[in-house]
This record gives C-alpha cells, structure tokens and sequence, in this order.
C-alpha cells in the first residue's frame, strides 16, 4: 500500500495496441479493396499531387535542371568536336598520300585535349545534379513517411478493425521507398534525356537538315508503340503495389501469431494461402516487367533502323563531297545519343507508372477521413474526481447495426463498478466509449458533469489508464516498458511500481534484471509475465480512473491472489472499471452493471444480485455448477 501511494500522480501517455480485425489470415486488402488487374484510378491526379508535394523544392529541383542542362550541352558538343579531329586526321592522311602535307597532331592533340576538358565539366555537373536531387528524394521520403505515421495517430480505430497492419507496412515502406528511387534516379535521367533529345537534335540539323529528316523518320513509330505498352502496363503496376501489400499482411500475420497457426497444424493453410498471395503478385510482376521490358529492345531495334538509314544517306552525301567525314562520324554518334534517351525516356515512363501506383497508394493513405475533429474551445479540468455518467448512450460500429442500444448509467468517484455479461454483450465496447477510441452515435458520456467529448482526446486519456486482457509491450527494456505509463518517473518509482504489482520478484531474476531487454517477439517472458508487467505500468501512471478488462486472466491462481491485493489498494479511492467473466473476481465491487445484447438488464451489488435470483444468478452458478463441494 505505501509502495503504490509513493508514487506520484499522472496520466496515462498510452498503453495499448490495437489489433485489428483483418477479415482472415492475410486477407490484406487495401482500405479502397484494390483487386487483381484495376488499374490507376487517377493518375493525372496523382502526377498533379505528387509535383505540388515537390514545390517545397522548386528552388532546389530548378538547380538541378541547370546544372543538367549545362552537363548535357557539354556532352552534346563533345561528338561536334570529336567530328572535327576525325576531318583534320582524313585530311592529313589524304595530304600524306599525295605528298602535299602531313598529319597536324598540334592541332588534333588541342581538340582531345578540349574535348576531355568538355567531358570532364561535364561530369562534374552531373555529380552536383545527382547529389542535390539524391537530398530532394531523401528529404521527400522523409517527409512521406511522417505525414503518414502522423495520420496514423489521427485515422478512427475502425480503419485498423477492417484492414491489414501489413497494407499500412506496405505504404509506408515499399511505396515510399519506390517514389524515392524514382526520384533520385529516374528523374535526373529523365530531365537529362529531354535536354539531350532537344540539344542533339539541334546538332543534327546544324549538320545536314536531309540526314536529320531521316532519322525522325522512327519517332512515331517508337513514340506510338510506347503510348501502346503503356496503356497496357499501367494496371499491371498498381495490381503489384497492391499485391505486395497483401503478402506483407499474411506475412506479418502468420508469423507474429507462429506459435498458434503450429499448435493448430495450420502451416499447411497458410503455405496455401501465402501461395495465393505470392502468385497474385507474381503474376501482376511478370506481365509488368516483361511489358516494359519490351521497351528496351523495340527501341533499340527502331534506334539501329534510324542508325542504318542514316549510314546510307551519309554515305551517299559524302560521296558527292556534300558532307565531311567528320561531319558524318558525328552525326551517327549524335542518332546514337538521340536513340539512347528516347529508349531511356520510354524505359522511364514505365518506372513512372509504377511510382505513380506507388503515390497514390499512399495518397489514398493521407486522405482517409481522420477522427471527429476535436472541441475548439475543449474543456480544461484541474483535477478529476472520477465520477462517470453513461446518459442513454447509443453506439454500433456500423449505425445500422447497434451494438450498444440505451445504456444509463453512474459510476459514483472512487467507487468499483464492473461490467458484466456474456460474450458479445458489449461490455469492451464501453470501454471503447469511454477512452473515446470511438464517439457515441447519441447519447453521451460525462465525466464529473463534463461530457468526454468537450474534452482533448489527450487530456482525456490523462486521467485514465488500462490493463487490457492483449498485452502490449515493446522491444526495449523491462524500466522502459514499465516507465511507459510515466515517462518521467524515476527508477525507484519504476521499482516500486513493480513491487506494488508483484513482479519485481520476478524481474530479479532475469538475466539483467530491469535492464533485460524484451525481445521483438515478447517471448523471452512468459504470458502471465507480460500481464504483471502491464499492471506495473497503470499502478506507475496512478490515474483518476481505472480501467481493468480481464486484467487476470493470464495469470495463476496464486498469483491472482496477490494482483488482486495489488488491485484493492490501487482502486482505493479511485473510480475502477473492471470488465470480468470469472464473477468471482467481482464480489467486492461496489456496483455491478449487468449487461446483455446492448442493455443494462441488471445492476446493484453481489449480494443484490444474488438474492434476485435473475440473469445475474444464472451466470454466476454457471460458473461453479461442475465445482464438487
């Protein structure tokens, strides 16, 4: 008792994960139900949102486009240049031969030299380019992943009842981290390619107008057959993005749960089910990439028909002494840079359509409606008696089916009150309410006269905490995970935490004590070990109002007797919920509500209860009806 009043009062920063329903081992399904072969729903949209996220780099993105278009000039004119060191070479071997002159290796030596120079500009620019978009696509990711986990705390509790905890991991991970390839290496590749398809066709008509005509000769072909596999693929990315979601949800699923899909011979269903999943996803992969893998080599089929019609006409021309061969060498290495980025704009746009799958996936993500807006002006109590008024509440998950019909109800300050009842009846549920996880579709709830709804979600919360029948710990260490429910307690009110709930016992003797870290898994503890150290970390938050929902169920009978001891000195003057199947746990409470399909159908003490000989009764010799005297 004196362990538990040592410690200082303060709220409940948070102590529970939610576990969603995820409609079936690895269901996985995202929030808008995106199935097999349904293509972008929006991909002009999604391209427009995508560059309104980018404007916060405009200055920085406009940086890179000069310094890309600086770099490819530079390569641009290397082949010009090239050109003319061939003409001096043909010309002084033409001259030997006659014997009217020699090579000039002076000036020959000069162009290489110039040249080199050009190249090496040039690549010096194209580093500056990669490195400062390489910092956009990192600060962008960045801010991506943000938005989301921030959304995450703001979307109501029932998207995570009906969807996967694995499409969510897809989002924030697999299409973030696409989006920032694309733009930290197609992008710059892309603002390259159409600088050096605009720059080198210049160049080309610079040197004959007549070979230039021949070799845009293969643009609409090339251009129309792209257009064609595009249309074609685009669904097929989306398909894949959203399939990978599916199989990170099963994966998660099957292997946070091994032990029980083990103990229940299911390997071989999940095997069949993850086989399901991992073909859905093969299938969309293959047909994507064999499709914009047909990119490459079309282009480069249209790129060496333009590069041999081009050989002939410049071998025509300069026959008749109407081009130099200088002038020719460089104008095939220009349709060589002139195909090469067409090919590479094509590979690109296939890259493009699977971050614009990957972008509005999340998208979709950051515009799911978020939780009703708080109070403008919320209430700010001092301090909190505890006392609870349920008026008429009305509540189901899906309106048109309630859960919760007419519940009235007062939970007087510093009194027990357990919720009782069969399976389904919705006592969880009323929980729910009252940390307003969910809000009330009529009625309300008030605490000291207050209605929960007036208040800040987080101020609410402060005066609660909870020890749920699903433990919830996380990987760190035995005083961090009980310093969950105080950030800022000390060590020695972590340990008298601990010692009020009967565990500090325990904790001394593992491996490191409180230092032990608790593994990813949480399985280097037992279960009824994970309870004990859930109820350290309520008795460290001290609230106003306690919430207990089978809060023993993991543990031993002996052990029972101890928490229950713990139980009694920490709700001792405070308003306690206690949500309880074993109704031997609540004969000391001070009001029982019993409650069946939505409805308070009985309520007053034990002994009330008893002598009614009602649905109470019923449940409680239910209980102990097998018990031999």
């Amino acid at each position: 008792m004196s362990d538990i009043k040592n410690i200082r009062k303060e709220g409940l920063k948070g102590s529970t994960k939610k576990k969603g329903n995820r409609g079936g081992p690895g269901s996985g399904h995202g929030p808008n139900g995106m199935m097999k072969g349904e293509s972008a729903k929006n991909f002009k949209g999604s391209i427009k949102r995508l560059l309104q996220y980018m404007g916060h780099y405009k200055v920085t993105i406009l940086v890179v486009f000069f310094f890309a278009a600086l770099s490819t000039v530079f390569n641009i004119l290397g082949p010009m240049i090239m050109g003319r060191a061939t003409t001096e070479l043909f010309r002084g071997v033409m001259a030997k031969i006659s014997g009217t002159g020699n090579i000039d290796f002076g000036i020959v030596g000069q162009i290489l030299l110039l040249t080199l120079g050009l190249y090496t500009v040039a690549s010096v620019f194209a580093y500056i380019m990669g490195w400062l978009m390489s910092g956009v696509s990192a600060n962008l990711s960045y801010r991506f992943r943000k938005d989301i986990a921030a959304k995450m705390h703001k979307i109501p509790l029932s998207y995570y009842d009906k969807n996967s905890h694995g499409d969510v991991l897809s989002r924030i991970t697999n299409d973030v981290d696409t989006i920032n390839q694309t733009l930290s290496q197609s992008l710059t590749q892309m603002i390259t390619s159409v600088v050096t398809v605009a720059g080198v066709l210049i160049m080309m008509f610079i040197i004959d107008w007549r070979m230039t005509l021949t070799a845009l000769l293969i643009i609409p072909l090339s251009m129309g057959t792209v257009a064609f596999i595009i249309k074609k693929s685009q669904k097929y990315f989306k398909q894949q993005q959203a399939s990978l979601g599916h199989v990170n949800g099963h994966i998660e699923e099957m292997f946070s749960a091994h032990v029980v899909m083990q103990a229940f011979n299911g390997e071989e269903k999940s095997i069949e089910e993850f086989s399901e999943f991992n073909e859905e996803l093969h299938e969309s992969a293959w047909k994507s990439q064999f499709l914009s893998g047909l990119m490459m080599p079309l282009m480069m089929v249209f790129g060496n028909l333009s590069y041999v019609a081009v050989t002939i006409l410049g071998g025509w021309l300069a026959v008749r002494n109407m081009i130099s061969l200088g002038n020719i060498q460089a104008f095939i290495q220009y349709v060589r840079n002139f195909t090469q980025p067409l090919t590479q704009i094509a590979n690109i746009s296939n890259v493009l359509q699977q971050t614009v799958a990957a972008a509005e996936r999340v998208f979709e993500f950051l515009d799911i409606e978020q939780e009703i807006a708080e109070n403008s002006n919320p209430v700010k109590a001092e301090y909190i008696e505890g006392r609870v008024e349920f008026k008429n509440v009305h509540f189901g998950y899906d309106e048109t089916i309630p859960v919760i019909k007419d519940f009235s109800a007062v939970a007087e300050s510093g009194k027990k009150i357990a919720i009782v009842g069969p399976t389904g009846a919705g006592k969880t549920t009323m929980v729910k309410l009252l940390m307003r996880y969910y809000d009330v579709n009529a009625g309300s709830i008030l605490v000291d006269g207050m209605d929960i709804r007036d208040f800040t979600r987080k101020d609410l919360r402060e005066n609660f905490a909870m020890v749920l029948q699903d433990t919830w710990l996380y990987n760190s260490t035995v005083m961090e995970n009980i310093r969950y429910g105080r950030p800022d307690a000390s060590d020695e009110e972590v340990i008298n935490a601990a010692k009020a709930a009967h565990v500090d016992h325990f904790i001394r003797t593992w491996p490191e004590g409180y230092n032990m870290k608790i593994n990813e898994e949480i399985s280097n503890i037992s279960q009824g070990q994970k309870q004990l150290l859930t109820i350290a970390r309520a008795i460290l938050a001290d609230p106003r109002i306690l919430i207990l929902d089978e809060a023993t169920s993991s543990v031993d009978t002996r052990t029972e007797g101890l928490i229950q001891k713990a139980m009694d000195g920490l709700m001792e003057s405070r308003t306690s919920f206690i949500i309880a199947h074993r109704l031997s746990t609540i004969k000391n409470a001070d009001l029982i509500l019993v409650m069946n399909e939505g409805d308070i159908v009985e309520q007053g003490n034990h002994s009330e209860l008893m002598e009614k000989q009602g649905f109470y009764a019923d449940l409680y010799n239910s209980q102990f009806e097998h018990v031999v005297a």
